[in-house]
């Protein structure tokens, strides 16, 4: 598809990278009546792309609420909801999560968990039997949790791609660093005239000359897609992720965390992990269709990644969403569009002044 765009220049923003943040910042711009142009090369969008789009608010290794869970959950699914209504396309999959009990231990510690006031309204129910069976071993129960789900995020991304063309806002090329020129409140590429560039790349920052000393790491993950025999209405989690996708009987498997593996491809040893916990978790028959990678942008602290050049202040980063994008993103895409235009605070916690010995080098 031949794409035409007249660009009007001056514009208030041009973006570079549409995955999963880049498409939540030009919505939240746009919303703001901002005047954006969005590059973008989608085949690079890998992280975004083969994500399960998996939501939930009890999560870690302590199953604790994630962070700020009170807040971001409520603001991602009316976020979603009013794009599925604008742009006429269904993406946002609510349903419920199952995480079956391995122990005795376990299961007592989620009863006393079940009584604190702030667990509570996110835990549907208890089971302390098998309640799934027929589908993963679960002789102990397990916890079933409210407010989960997914988000079809390749769906999601197409649609605001097409969004995008369609008011002349995108352009499916790659960004050449050499050609921005800074001036002191405005910068230039190509002839386009724009009050700032926000990178929203990824891993590909690693690239990025203005961002590139960032403490924003690559974390491979691989996943397969699977055919069951039989629909589930359900998300199930046991050391790995069992995620419907919007195929008849597919499903998501996920993920593996490989943090130190920079192979562009998929492996075997992803593939043998990933049967293996499935094996675990699983009762039902299963036939692997496809297996995928992808690096997620990780932050040492596990915090996105959000502030201003120390330099070049017409120069922004949106970036760090790490394996939780999909809720993180709607609602800090909301917080940095507002903090671009001087009406809200960046919260110390995300902002990229917090890493002072990196910061205060420029």
């Amino acid at each position: 598809m031949r794409i035409f765009v007249t660009i009007k220049t001056p514009i208030d923003y041009i973006i570079v990278g549409q995955g999963l943040a880049g498409s939540c910042l030009a919505l939240a711009l746009e919303k703001q009546g901002k005047k954006i142009l969005v590059f973008d090369e989608p085949t690079k969008n890998r992280s975004s792309a083969i994500a399960a789009g998996l939501f939930n608010p009890i999560a870690g290794k302590g199953l604790a609420k994630t962070w700020m869970a009170d807040t971001i959950f409520p603001f991602a699914q009316t976020f979603y909801q009013q794009i599925e209504t604008k742009l006429g396309t269904r993406f946002f999959y609510p349903m419920p999560l199952y995480r079956p009990f391995i122990s005795i231990e376990e299961q007592n510690e989620w009863m006393a968990k079940s009584e604190d006031n702030s667990l509570r309204t996110l835990i549907e129910k208890i089971h302390t039997s098998s309640a799934f069976g027929n589908q993963v071993q679960d002789k102990l129960g397990g916890i079933l949790v409210r407010h989960a789900g997914y988000v079809d995020t390749l769906a999601f991304m197409e649609i605001v791609r097409t969004h995008l063309i369609s008011t002349e806002s995108y352009l499916p090329l790659p960004f050449d660093y050499e050609k921005i020129k800074i001036d002191t409140d405005k910068v230039y590429y190509e002839g386009v005239e724009a009050g700032g560039i926000i990178f929203c790349e990824g891993v590909g920052v690693k690239q990025n000359p203005f961002f590139s000393w960032m403490y924003i790491n690559q974390l491979k993950g691989e996943t397969l897609t699977v055919r069951l025999p039989h629909s589930l209405n359900i998300i199930f989690n046991r050391g790995i992720y069992l995620v419907p996708t919007t195929k008849p009987f597919t499903y998501i498997v996920g993920a593996t965390y490989k943090p130190n593996d920079d192979t562009n491809r998929v492996t075997t040893e992803g593939k043998e992990e990933l049967e293996e916990k499935l094996r675990a978790l699983l009762t039902l028959p299963y036939v692997i269709e496809d297996q995928h990678w992808g690096f997620r942008p990780t932050v040492p602290d596990r915090r996105l990644t959000v502030g201003q050049h120390p330099v070049h202040k017409n120069l922004y980063l949106f970036n760090g969403m790490g394996t939780k994008g999909v809720t993180l993103a709607p609602y800090f895409a909301h917080v940095f569009a507002h903090w671009l235009e001087g009406t809200s605070k960046l919260p110390d916690e995300i902002n990229i002044k917090r890493f002072k010995s990196l910061y205060s080098k420029f």
